[in-house]
């Protein structure tokens, strides 16, 4: 069986985000990016899954610009076995999530998986919908939120326990299948320098939008990025009547 991992650029989670001075997005120039910390998990499990037997090979996918061949090589440098790169525009040409989606299914079609893993959302945009839709382009079943799966070589199917908000919901997919990751599911490998040095001279694939008859637009439209905005200082309260009197008569909550 053939495990897909679909990943994503982002500025890495450890930098402090800068809008732009025009307030048309974010600054990525001269900024660190790295890997999405939920695809590394989704990337994490695909190779957990092959070591153990279940597949026999792990197929990293990106959508971007030339650029995010430096994400792909993360993910061989952690074991995956040859990359794929969509060429579009800057930040993936404006796709958005159902972009995305009918990407990875011209993809999917082309290489026919068993198995399509990503993150459950990207730090970035906080989406979370590329996974489903995907799925419901597709057909196939999905198990989103996963902490935890385990793949039935024989029934060919896969037993996933998704984090719901009233605690652990388990569902069993025939396979194939798509799977989001949580961020319990698992802690990603660090790639060695073994690794690292064969990544160089390990494949990577790149196509087209058109190459792959998929038509690339953007179904929304940024008009401004702005920063939040800054909270008040907060002030010391000496009693429980001075803080009963500034609940009623600044705050207004009561």
């Amino acid at each position: 069986m053939k495990v897909m991992v679909a990943v994503k650029r982002v500025v890495d989670y450890a930098v402090k985000i800068r809008v732009k001075p025009d307030k048309t997005g974010v600054e990525t120039k001269n900024v660190k990016m790295s890997m999405n910390p939920f695809c590394e998990i989704a990337v994490e499990e695909a190779l957990r899954i092959r070591e153990s037997g279940l597949a026999t090979e792990v197929v990293a996918v990106t959508v971007g610009p030339p650029q995010f061949v430096e994400t792909l090589r993360t993910g061989l440098a952690m074991g995956v076995d040859r990359g794929i790169l969509v060429e579009c525009g800057e930040g993936g040409g404006g796709l958005g999530p159902l972009g995305v989606a009918k990407v990875l299914r011209a993809l999917v079609e082309l290489e026919k998986p068993g198995l399509l893993i990503l993150g459950k959302q990207a730090i970035d945009d906080d989406c979370n919908q590329t996974g489903q839709m995907v799925a419901g382009l597709l057909k196939w079943p999905q198990g989103t939120f996963a902490s935890k799966v385990v793949l039935d070589k024989e029934k060919q199917t896969a037993t996933v326990d998704r984090e719901v908000d009233g605690g652990i919901e388990t569902v069993c997919l025939n396979l194939p299948a798509v799977i989001t990751t949580d961020l319990r599911l698992n802690q990603p490998r660090y790639a060695t320098l073994p690794n690292i040095m064969k990544a160089k001279s390990k494949p990577i694939k790149k196509y087209t939008p058109e190459d792959l008859k998929v038509e690339v637009r953007s179904d929304s439209e940024v008009i401004q990025v702005v920063e939040p905005p800054k909270r008040k200082a907060g002030v010391m309260i000496r009693s429980v009547d001075e803080l009963i009197d500034k609940l009623q008569n600044e705050a207004r909550v009561i």
